[in-house]
């Protein structure tokens, strides 16, 4: 073992797993490597080697995250490790130390660095794909895949996933690429985890929390649960019974109301836990309903100091935006030992979630599945409230990668001996079906990646037409899609070919060279690129003044939920609109739908070249958030803009507010950053500077350390 390993394994103060050694074996052998573990098995400490490696050989490394609030954080974890000279972060929104011989950033960031070809990569010795099943995520997975395919070839990377089935077919892939790929699978969690159900008898007033499992098959107790929920179906209502509803006999067993369940893991020692349910509106009811009942976790120095983070990470919020986010009651809920914790927050207020948490202050969180797959919160316990959830399809049961992720999260390294997963009882559903879906394999990572316009447009800009088929060739989508057997498959560089004749057509390129329009086209990163760049080469963006500039931009970046937005219009929003000053006025409201209407004419002449050359469409502009965001540029206030999203789209949280705002922020900066633009480069950077206060600074915010 070599001095650098020897002081470093030391230094841990613990003896590595077997698949830690491994992994570093993998490091010092200089090839890349793919570690595929459970949550919370320790795969940062691969991490942490390689990086410890490649700075003592003056070299420099990227640790890539797929969210901006993981780069936060991992961020404050490597200052702590290698000292914050030493310590960079870029996320679009944030530039710190941008030269240091570590820097943590977004994946995007770093694929967009190589399609610009960024002098950042000199002295590049690794990189750190962290959390690398992301490149399964519709949206977002593709950039995995190019940053593997474009990173310079004496680069190695260390991959780090959850549990994949096919982390064997993925390594297979990165040795084609990238050169010798060992791939490392931990499929044991470091802590042992009990399966439980909760449930309440006929009867009883307290539930009685039940092994779900003996060993690998289903207990005695959950059998007798199903059993009994079966021999007494045909007492109960359901198509077969004919009395009245209410002379029916209760049945046998219900499921525990959210207070008698927190109660029952305190008696038996299981909190701190996270609860999962799948609806934020559900996890604020919870909260509010245990408050209620008048629940307290907390000791009054606790307290004390809940309050102290409370007060320095909202020092910059006003009263009145305090008042609109209700934070007396979100305060009081948190000196309690309890919390929500969902998009529909403000950032800053899960921010403090989060703290609060890991310093061991709360008892409770009911969080929606977005924590599963975010950041670092680990607890004793974690409940789900229902075992089934709404998709597309209607409501189904939670697949074994659902479960394994959020269930990953019970146990803590160092302070638990063991973690716990509870299910909550539901008439409708079987302990076989929970036992069966707890105890399988991990499901397998598939390829979300397809060549957009402007990864076309890089391709065309670096390569030939030759080299940039290869490209494309190289991805796991066609790995994966060569490997299928039978049928026809159109190739990804068929995908490619007809992107390139929709940009001949559309007069971005002259055969495979791009022409000035290209060239904008290559310099903005946005689901809707071909439709930005249109609509700014179409002069619709030109002589605006900067909050319409800020609604129009809204257009390409929200999305209305598809099946909530028609349903809460106020019965009379005339009338109410009256009592909101939006600070828009009719002729700048006149003149930003006039533009919108612009932007779905050249969405409508885009889609219709791509119908031609078989291109999927992509989704269409929305202009409804529009008036919202121009108000908050015109300087409203956090109620007045909520009152506002309220008429406009239907009820709107302070987090999804900020989500969309930051939405827009991201591609202002982008057009602010192309001097080409001339005045509209000026205009996006004022109108960025008009978003970007209030709760919307607040959300990219790095906190001062110490």
């Amino acid at each position: 073992m070599n001095d650098l390993r020897l002081h470093f394994v030391e230094a841990q103060g613990f003896g590595l797993d077997d698949f830690q050694v491994r992994a570093l074996d993998a490091v010092d052998d200089d090839v890349n490597v793919l570690v595929s573990a459970p949550t919370g098995s320790g795969k940062t400490l691969v991490a942490t080697y390689a990086l410890t490696r490649i700075m003592a050989q003056g070299r420099r490394a990227f640790y890539t995250t797929p969210l901006k609030a993981l780069s936060n954080q991992k961020y404050h974890e490597l200052c702590d490790l290698f000292g914050e000279d030493r310590v960079g972060l870029l996320t679009g929104d944030t530039s710190i130390n941008r030269n240091a011989d570590v820097v943590v950033m977004t994946t995007e960031v770093l694929r967009n660095m190589l399609l610009t070809e960024s002098g950042h990569l000199r002295h590049l010795g690794l990189v750190i794909l962290d959390e690398v099943h992301f490149l399964q995520d519709p949206f977002r997975g593709g950039v995995w895949e190019e940053v593997l395919i474009l990173t310079p070839p004496p680069v190695r990377f260390v991959a780090l996933s959850a549990t994949i089935g096919n982390a064997a077919t993925l390594g297979e892939w990165l040795s084609q690429i990238r050169g010798t790929t060992r791939v490392i699978v931990e499929t044991e969690r470091p802590i042992t985890l009990h399966q439980h159900v909760a449930v309440v008898r006929r009867g009883q007033e307290t539930p009685d929390i039940l092994d779900l499992l003996e060993g690998s098959r289903l207990s005695d107790a959950a059998r007798r649960l199903d059993a009994t929920m079966k021999s007494t179906r045909r007492f109960r209502p359901g198509p077969k019974w004919h009395g009245p509803k209410s002379s029916a006999p209760p049945p046998p067993f219900r499921s525990p109301r959210r207070s008698e369940l927190l109660l029952a893991l305190d008696a038996e020692d299981l909190l701190p836990v996270i609860v999962f349910i799948f609806s934020r509106a559900a996890c604020d009811d919870a909260v509010r309903q245990c408050r209620r009942d008048g629940l307290l976790f907390t000791t009054p120095e606790q307290r004390r100091e809940i309050e102290q983070v409370c007060e320095e990470r909202l020092m910059e919020f006003s009263h009145d935006d305090l008042t609109a986010l209700e934070h007396g009651e979100f305060l009081d809920s948190l000196r309690r030992g309890m919390a929500a914790h969902h998009a529909g927050m403000v950032p800053a207020f899960r921010e403090i979630v989060e703290t609060c948490f890991e310093r061991g202050l709360l008892s409770v969180v009911f969080a929606t599945e977005t924590l599963a797959l975010g950041v670092n919160m680990p607890a004793r316990s974690v409940a789900l409230e229902r075992f089934s959830k709404y998709s597309d399809d209607g409501r189904r049961f939670l697949t074994a990668g659902e479960y394994a992720q959020m269930t990953g999260r019970a146990g803590r390294r160092g302070l638990d001996d063991e973690g716990h997963a509870i299910v909550c009882f539901a008439p409708e559903v079987s302990m076989v079906d929970v036992g069966r879906v707890a105890i399988s394999q991990a499901g397998d990572l598939h390829s979300s990646f397809r060549p957009t316009y402007n990864f076309t447009a890089n391709l065309m800009e670096r390569f030939d037409r030759e080299t940039a088929v290869e490209v494309v060739q190289r991805s796991y989508a066609q790995f994966e899609a060569d490997r299928r057997p039978g049928g026809s498959k159109r190739s990804l560089a068929d995908h490619m070919s007809a992107r390139h004749r929709v940009l001949e057509d559309l007069g971005y390129a002259e055969g495979w060279a791009l022409n000035e329009r290209g060239q904008l086209l290559r310099s903005l990163y946005h689901e809707l690129d071909l439709l930005v760049a249109d609509s700014i080469l179409a002069g619709i963006f030109d002589d605006l003044e900067p909050s319409q500039l800020v609604g129009l931009v809204s257009a390409f970046s929200y999305e209305g939920r598809r099946s909530s937005r028609p349903q809460k219009r106020p019965a009379t929003p005339v009338k109410k609109r009256k009592h909101v000053n939006d600070r828009l006025g009719s002729e700048r409201r006149a003149s930003l739908s006039e533009r919108l209407s612009e932007v779905q004419g050249r969405y409508a002449a885009i889609t219709e070249v791509e119908e031609r050359h078989r291109v999927p469409h992509t989704r269409e502009p929305d202009g409804a958030f529009s008036p919202v965001l121009a108000a908050w540029a015109r300087g409203v206030s956090l109620s007045t803009v909520l009152d506002l999203a309220e008429i406009e789209v239907g009820p709107t949280s302070p987090g999804d507010f900020v989500r969309h705002a930051k939405q827009v922020s991201d591609l202002l900066e982008q057009l602010a950053r192309l001097e080409e633009l001339g005045e509209l480069a000026a205009t996006a950077a004022n109108a960025l500077d008009l978003v970007m206060r209030s709760v919307v600074a607040g959300a990219s915010t790095v906190h001062p350390r110490g």
